[in-house]
């Protein structure tokens, strides 16, 4: 009788984890009024997808200048106030074979003055950008982590939204 011989099986060697590289970047959901209508400012990123502007902090910013500064050079807006910090978002993508840990910091953004002229920065693969009612930036926005935020602000511009009527109602029947 003729036996095949069996080869035990090698346990492959589990590949060690790779150790991601943290980056960090900052970015704003940018509000404003028109006609009393609440309006939120959008980018369109290189994958067509409707997103804020954020980008990477530079050497000596802080994450406050940070979001100003990319908000103006990927909008054309220059000029805006951070109204409260709105959260963090975590993310993993690859880049050039490694592995990046992106760590976003999202700020309530005002766009103050003379806000109607935005135009994206091509050189950095932006498409598009302008401004939505808020009812259709949720409909637009495509990452579920910046959707949260978006609601997040949302809901946080309502609520000053009704403590100022509330003051103005004081004051008239007060």
């Amino acid at each position: 009788m003729n036996q095949k011989q069996i080869k035990p099986k090698t346990k492959k060697k589990p590949k060690a984890p790779t150790k991601a590289v943290k980056e960090y970047t900052a970015g704003g959901m940018v509000y404003r009024y028109r006609r009393g209508q609440l309006q939120i400012l959008m980018i369109q990123d290189h994958l067509k997808r409707w997103t804020i502007p954020k980008g990477h902090v530079e050497e000596g910013e802080s994450l406050q200048q940070t979001a100003i500064r990319e908000v103006g050079e990927e909008t054309g807006l220059r000029r805006v106030k951070i109204r409260d910090k709105l959260d963090k978002i975590h993310f993993f993508y690859r880049r050039d074979g490694k592995l990046i840990l992106m760590t976003t910091y999202v700020f309530l953004m005002e766009a103050v003055g003379r806000s109607d002229k935005v135009y994206p920065e091509v050189d950095e693969w932006i498409i598009d950008a302008k401004w939505f009612s808020a009812e259709d930036a949720l409909k637009l926005i495509e990452y579920k982590d910046t959707e949260k935020l978006f609601r997040m602000g949302l809901d946080k511009l309502a609520k000053r939204q009704a403590k100022r009527e509330a003051a103005k109602a004081e004051v008239t029947n007060g």
